[in-house]
């Protein structure tokens, strides 16, 4: 199994200096804040459309331009493009109060016509404050066992949407008698599972749902429609996922995960776009390894080094501001994760982070009970227990900052991203060596 899969990878190509017609998918090959906002916003000056396809405002990606700092929640980061329209497909679960927040903030801050270029499915699934309540309630109700989730209602609402009881975009555009008696019955399901815990103002909700629905109402559409028709006449489409494999609520750390599909399942679900008009999908990776809340991490640095990283990286979460756990690179991880998703291509972000290390370390395999694991275990239990073992290699010790050609990197630091490749068995086409948009090694 393991060598069919390996000659599969080594078959996978990059992609051209030109962005393809049809769709590509940017997925984080992590716990998520890989970076996938840059890569996205990089192809997204070639790209017609950029699609949200899962997760809601518990995503945070950032795109620095021009020295500012633009932070997306809900919002693709296409919008940082002036001719790119931008669509949140009908996986996504929106919180609108919190959508419009997102718009007036970014227009402030300089970007043109958000309002104009933006469309909304009328699939998709509202979040409400309620589902937000809920989300801090069940999490305390945890204690000690809580997830570490962002508060911000997804759970509880991809939750009411398995259920049937949800409430989506073309409800609120709707009936608006038919759209209040459903509100009044999602509200008392959680009033008669959290009693005197959860406390709703109704009337109040619903008069300002009243008021949103008309401000919404230019931006929905058919957005499977939409797209679908776009590629048939060769547009080109980015669909920019949110989170990362190791959060997928089937093949991350469960239960350490978020409530959607954040593999490439999702994609195809979450815009209704058939998996023939998928033409690449890139994956993204930190140069070593982080992820924010509870749950597994085998190759955790809780020592001076993975502060260190944590420092130098500034790692903290867009959406929480929690600081984020640190790590090496986990080749385990990166496998599992090109094997479940596919990935075409590599990017790998914040090789400048690690420029003053003496050493750095790469995960290479698991070992359980003295056996070497063949796969990343559902179990958590053995992720506890495993023992990572480790390829050690020389440092570069050498400044990589604005570095846009793979040739004038350190000799070591070139050595490390092409073990990585090696030890992945996918070609890495993106090195990310700074923050900034031009910040960037494509490799041909």
């Amino acid at each position: 199994f393991l060598l069919t899969w390996q000659l599969v990878c080594l078959r996978s190509g990059g992609m051209s200096a030109e962005l393809d017609v049809g769709v590509s998918v940017v997925l984080g090959g992590q716990w998520g804040d890989e970076g996938k906002g840059k890569l996205v916003d990089m192809l997204a000056a070639q790209a017609d459309y950029v699609c949200r396809c899962q997760g809601g405002n518990n995503a945070g990606h950032t795109v620095i331009v021009g020295g500012t700092s633009y932070d997306f929640h809900l919002l693709p980061s296409g919008m940082v493009q002036p001719d790119c329209i931008n669509v949140i497909g009908n996986g996504v679960v929106i919180h609108v109060p919190s959508l419009f927040e997102e718009l007036e903030k970014n227009e402030k801050k300089g970007l043109q016509k958000c309002h104009q270029r933006l469309l909304v499915s009328n699939r998709a699934h509202l979040v409400f404050d309620f589902h937000q309540l809920v989300d801090g309630l069940m999490e305390e109700e945890k204690g000690r066992s809580s997830l570490g989730t962002t508060k911000k209602g997804i759970g509880p609402a991809y939750s009411s949407k398995a259920n049937r009881i949800g409430l989506r975009v073309c409800d609120l555009l709707g009936d608006w008698d038919t759209f209040s008696k459903n509100f009044r019955h999602l509200v008392q399901t959680y009033e008669k599972r959290f009693g005197g815990l959860l406390v709703v103002d109704v009337e109040s909700e619903l008069a300002k749902y009243k008021v949103f629905a008309e401000r919404l109402r230019p931006m929905v559409c058919d957005a499977a429609l939409i797209v679908n028709k776009a590629i048939a006449v060769n547009k080109k489409v980015v669909v920019e996922g949110a989170n990362a494999a190791m959060l997928d609520i089937d093949f991350g750390t469960y239960p350490f995960v978020t409530s959607s599909n954040c593999t490439v399942g999702g994609v195809m679900c979450g815009l209704g776009i058939p998996p023939t008009l998928i033409k690449h999908i890139f994956g993204v990776f930190k140069a070593y390894t982080t992820r924010v809340g509870a749950g597994a991490f085998p190759t955790e640095l809780n020592n001076e080094i993975g502060d260190k990283l944590q420092t130098i990286g500034h790692e903290f979460g867009v959406t929480t501001g929690r600081k984020r756990r640190c790590g090496w690179f986990d080749a385990v991880v990166a496998r599992y994760s090109i094997m479940i998703n596919g990935f075409t291509s590599i990017a790998l972000t914040k090789l400048d982070v690690m420029d003053s290390f003496e050493e750095v370390k790469i995960g290479i395999s698991y070992l359980l009970d003295g056996k070497e694991l063949e796969n990343y275990p559902a179990d958590q239990t053995q992720l506890h227990k495993v023992t990572v073992k480790y390829l050690t290699l020389p440092g570069w010790q050498a400044a990589t900052v604005g570095i846009t050609k793979f040739e004038e990197l350190p000799v070591n630091a070139q050595s490390y991203v092409l073990k990585l490749e090696e030890l992945i068995s996918t070609k890495i086409t993106w090195i990310g060596t700074g923050p900034g948009r031009s910040e960037m090694i494509t490799r041909s």
